[in-house]
Formats: structure tokens, sequence, C-alpha cells
């Protein structure tokens, strides 16, 4: 996860990171493949003031997607 967020620039100043870590792996071991609200609702705990989350979104589907075709 912290990976996918570098590689799609959904990291700036790394405040919220740990938090966004956490909760998705939480998120994936309970459902490998959420949908979008799922994914929205289980990052809603954690503030992002840098990236916005369109980049944090997308990072959460490249890593579900890379875990479905392992």
């Amino acid at each position: 996860m912290q990976r996918a967020l570098l590689d799609h620039g959904a990291v700036q100043c790394g405040f919220c990171t740990p938090g966004m870590v956490v909760a998705v792996e939480a998120l994936l071991a309970a459902d490998p493949a959420p949908a979008r609200a799922q994914v929205r609702e289980a990052l809603s705990g954690n503030l992002c003031r840098c990236t916005g989350y369109g980049r944090i979104l997308a990072a959460v589907d490249a890593v579900a997607g890379h875990r479905a075709g392992s």
C-alpha cells in the first residue's frame, strides 16, 4: 500500500499516510474487492489536506487489483 501511494503521487507531507495505510489494509483484509463507496467510508476518518483523495483512491484501486491478480 505504501508503494502504491508513492507511485500514484498520493503522498506529499506524509501526515495522513500512516492512517491511510492502516485503514486500507484493514478494509482489504475484510473485503479484497471493495466498492468505491466502501473505500471512501473506510478513509473517512483520515483527513488529507495535500493531495485530495483522487490519487489516494487510485492507489487503493491499484492495490486491490494487484492483490486480486496474485
